[in-house]
């Protein structure tokens, strides 16, 4: 993506980094909203732009992976394993679902494979997380990355105020949302940002299967080495999840920790705001003119199509 939009030029540089640094500490107060600080972070997009564009998605990366160790201290170990073995069948179902009919979607609409199977894993995954892990094995070109991210970021923006609003009238469950969230939201902290709108509940469940679906980054990894004839030497671990774990367990057997733990969980909930708002700085114009009308058409009935089918059948199972 371009690191800046050009119609924000006409602005001094000192004068937008006042802007950008005003804007995030706003997203640090209790009164905002993981939605709101990712709405306030494509306004600045729009208009004053992003000055640090070079380093944010980088801190993106860090501050995500710590927002979720965070919100492990508020969980237990006994609920998680048993809402992962709920999830297991449909995680399943899900991304192998995803990944077959997104190639055949991007055959249908005439994109090039590797942008097509970006969109793919993203959408069937973990969103960006898995765009950046797959990306190296099979030597996906810039445009084809930024292509595939920019519509990842753009589904993820709507799915915040989408989801949380069709659960409502649809009169989901806790359970039901949180497992529909895990499932049908690219990123994880899209999923956490409308899971945790809805319900704490829903919170705790969509995070634990949103992070047991996130471990199928390494086997997807596998199989695009043998789809692409290229090396494994590039797959990214998540290894935050064992420290996720490792969080939740403090939780549950270590009562003395609690304290200190709720103290965490609220320092994560905030950071998530942050890390929302500097997403958002990324929802330029310029990275939107960038997408592609056939990748966006790609990317939206993917995620439509998956969106529904995990809908339907939560609804049917319940």
């Amino acid at each position: 993506m371009q690191q800046q939009d050009t119609a924000t030029a006409w602005l001094p540089a000192h004068t937008q980094k006042i802007i950008f640094l005003t804007a995030a500490a706003i997203t640090l107060l209790p009164v905002v909203t993981p939605p709101v600080a990712l709405l306030l972070g494509v306004a600045l997009a729009q208009s004053s732009g992003n000055p640090f564009a070079a380093v944010t998605p980088r801190i993106t990366h860090w501050l995500l992976q710590l927002s979720i160790i965070g919100m492990g201290f508020g969980m237990n170990v006994h609920n998680a394993l048993q809402t992962g073995k709920d999830g297991f069948l449909f995680t399943i179902a899900a991304i192998a679902g995803t990944l077959l009919t997104g190639a055949l979607l991007g055959k249908l609409l005439g994109i090039d494979k590797k942008t097509a199977h970006l969109i793919s894993c993203g959408t069937a995954i973990c969103g960006g997380s898995a765009i950046a892990a797959i990306a190296p094995v099979m030597k996906a070109g810039e445009k084809q990355v930024s292509a595939a991210l920019g519509i990842i970021f753009l589904l993820n923006a709507l799915a915040l105020f989408i989801f949380p609003a069709v659960g409502h009238g649809l009169h989901l469950t806790q359970q039901q949302f949180g497992l529909w969230s895990a499932i049908a939201i690219h990123d994880t902290s899209s999923v956490i940002g409308a899971a945790g709108k809805y319900g704490e509940e829903a919170l705790q469940i969509a995070t634990t299967v949103k992070l047991s679906r996130a471990l199928w980054i390494i086997p997807v990894a596998l199989i695009t080495t043998g789809l692409f004839k290229s090396n494994t030497g590039n797959i990214r671990i998540p290894w935050f999840i064992a420290v996720f774990a490792g969080a939740m367990a403090l939780n549950t057997w270590a009562p003395q920790f609690q304290p200190t733990g709720l103290f965490l969980v609220k320092s994560a909930k905030t950071g998530l705001s942050l890390t929302l708002f500097l997403i958002g700085t990324h929802l330029s114009r310029e990275a939107l003119r960038a997408i592609g009308r056939k990748p966006l058409i790609h990317g939206v009935i993917l995620w439509v199509m998956i969106s529904a089918a995990t809908l339907l059948a939560i609804c049917y199972m319940a």
